[in-house]
C-alpha cells in the first residue's frame, strides 16, 4: 500500500479506536468510510469534468468548419470521455485502499474491468453513429443505407463486447470459450436466426444495390407501394402513397420478388401501356366519301392520300374488280384510326419521342379488338404522368366516333331496362 495513504489510514483507523470502536471493526470502517468519501469526491469530479470537456466540445465545434465534431457533441462522445479520468483515479485509489483484502479487490477489478468493456464500446458506437449522422448530410450518401451499415458494425461490436465480458466474469481462455462456443452454435443458429438472416440479406442489399433509401418500391406480399425511408439490419420501412408505414423484413427483398420503380425514375420516361377496346362489328372499309370526309383530319389527311394512292396503284397493277370493297387493298376506318393516334402522339409534346412509341392491335377478346398505346412521358412525376395519361386517352375515346368506330362497354342495368322497354313497345 502506498506510505502516504496508509499512514493516513493509521490515523483514521487510531482515532476510531480511540473513539471506542474495536481492532477489526476501526479497519474495516475506516476503510468504508475512506472509499465512501473518495466516490463522493470522484462523483463530483466526474460530473465537473463533464461540463469541462463538453463545454470545450461546443467550443471546438464552433470555430471549426466541419460539422463532424457537432456529431460528436449530439452522440454524448465527451460525456463518455469523461468517465476516463475519475475511472483511471478509481482503480489507483481503490487498488492501495484495498490492498490487504485480496477477494474484495478482486472482484472490484473485475467489475471495473466489465464497466471498461461496456465504455469502450460505448464510445466506439458513439463514433459509428456519428460518423453516420456526418455522411448523411453529404448529397452522395442519401440513398445508401447507412443505418444497416451502423447496425452491421454494431453488431459485430457488441459480439466481441460480449465475448470479452464472458471471458472477464467467468475467467475463462479465449481458445477455451471458442470451443464451447462452437459446440453450442447449432443452437445460437436457431436462436438468432432471424438476426443472422436480416444480416446476410442487409449485405446482399448494400452490394448487389437492390435497394436505396428514396427508391420507390412495391411490394404487394406485404402491402407495400411507396418510398423506402429506412433500411435497417432487420426491417426495411416504406411510407406508403397514403402516408402509412410498412416495415418489411430484409431478407424479403432477397427471397421474395418484388418491383423497384428505380430504373424508370432515373430513365428518360415513363411508360404508358394501356389500350381501348373497339368493337368488331363497326370495323369496315372505307368509300371514297368516308375518305374525302376524314381527309379534313389534319393529322390523318397526309397518310390517307399517300395510302389511297398505293392503293389505287395496287389494284390496277392487279386489275382488281374494284365493285367489292373486299377485292385488292383497301383502307379501313379502324387502320386510318390507329394511324391517327400514332400521329397524335408524335405531334403531343408530353411524350418522349426518342423513346419507343406504339400503337398496335392485341388479340381480338369478348370485349372486342384491344388498341393498345405504348409510349412514354417525358414527365415521370406520378400526378404529371396521370394528367398525360389521361389527357390522351380522353381525346382518343372522343375521336373514335369520328371514325365510324364505338368503344366496348359492359351494358348496365339502364341499357337492359330500355331494351326491355323497346321490347315490349314493339310487340304491343
Amino acid at each position: 500500500m502506498n506510505l502516504d495513504i496508509d499512514r493516513y489510514l493509521r490515523h483514521f483507523t487510531r482515532y476510531l479506536k480511540e473513539l471506542g470502536v474495536s481492532g477489526i471493526y476501526a479497519e474495516m470502517l475506516s476503510v468504508f468510510l475512506n472509499g465512501f468519501i473518495f466516490l463522493v469526491l470522484l462523483a463530483i469530479l466526474d460530473r465537473l469534468l463533464k461540463r469541462i470537456i463538453i463545454e470545450a466540445f461546443k467550443i471546438f465545434s464552433n470555430k471549426t468548419k466541419t460539422s463532424f465534431d457537432d456529431f460528436l457533441v449530439l452522440t454524448n462522445f465527451p460525456r463518455y470521455i469523461a468517465h476516463i479520468i475519475p475511472l483511471v483515479l478509481f482503480n489507483w485509489f481503490f487498488t492501495q485502499l484495498l490492498d490487504d483484502y485480496e477477494t474484495t479487490l478482486y472482484w472490484l477489478n473485475k467489475l471495473l474491468k466489465i464497466y471498461v468493456i461496456l465504455l469502450v464500446v460505448k464510445i466506439i458506437r458513439s463514433i459509428l453513429r456519428t460518423t453516420r449522422d456526418y455522411f448523411q448530410t453529404k448529397e452522395q450518401y442519401h440513398d445508401k443505407p447507412l443505418q444497416s451499415y451502423l447496425q452491421v458494425t454494431m453488431l459485430f461490436l457488441w459480439a466481441l463486447g460480449i465475448f470479452f465480458f464472458i471471458l472477464e466474469l467467468f475467467d475463462q481462455k479465449a481458445d477455451d470459450f471458442i470451443v464451447q462456443l462452437g459446440a453450442a452454435s447449432a443452437i445460437i443458429l436457431l436462436i438468432f436466426k432471424d438476426t443472422i438472416l436480416g444480416f446476410v440479406a442487409s449485405i446482399q442489399v448494400s452490394i448487389n444495390d437492390i435497394v436505396r433509401i428514396g427508391d420507390w418500391i412495391t411490394f404487394s406480399k406485404y402491402g407495400a407501394d411507396g418510398n423506402v425511408t429506412e433500411i435497417n439490419l432487420a426491417t426495411v420501412k416504406v411510407q406508403n402513397w397514403d402516408n402509412t408505414y410498412t416495415t418489411i423484413p430484409t431478407y424479403s427483398l432477397i427471397s421474395d420478388s418484388f418491383q423497384n420503380w428505380r430504373g424508370m425514375q432515373e430513365s428518360d420516361g415513363r411508360r404508358i401501356k394501356r389500350a381501348v377496346y373497339i368493337k368488331q362489328n363497326t370495323v369496315r372499309f372505307l368509300t371514297d366519301d368516308d375518305l374525302k370526309r376524314l381527309k379534313r383530319i389534319q393529322l390523318v389527311a397526309p397518310y390517307i392520300d399517300h395510302m389511297q394512292k398505293e392503293v389505287l396503284r395496287t389494284n390496277r397493277k392487279l386489275e382488281v374488280d374494284d365493285s367489292l370493297p373486299i377485292n385488292g387493298l383497301n383502307q379501313t376506318n379502324l387502320g386510318v384510326f390507329r394511324k391517327y393516334i400514332d400521329a397524335y402522339l408524335y405531334e403531343n409534346p408530353a411524350i418522349n419521342k426518342d423513346l419507343f412509341l406504339m400503337v398496335r392491335h392485341l388479340p381480338p377478346t369478348a370485349q372486342g379488338i384491344p388498341l393498345e398505346i405504348f409510349c412514354f412521358s417525358k414527365d415521370k412525376r406520378w400526378e404529371h404522368y396521370e394528367h398525360i395519361q389521361a389527357d390522351i386517352f380522353d381525346h382518343v375515346i372522343a375521336a373514335v366516333s369520328y371514325f365510324d368506330l364505338e368503344i366496348f362497354e359492359e351494358p348496365s342495368s339502364k341499357d337492359i331496362t330500355n331494351f326491355l322497354t323497346q321490347r315490349q313497345i314493339k310487340n304491343d
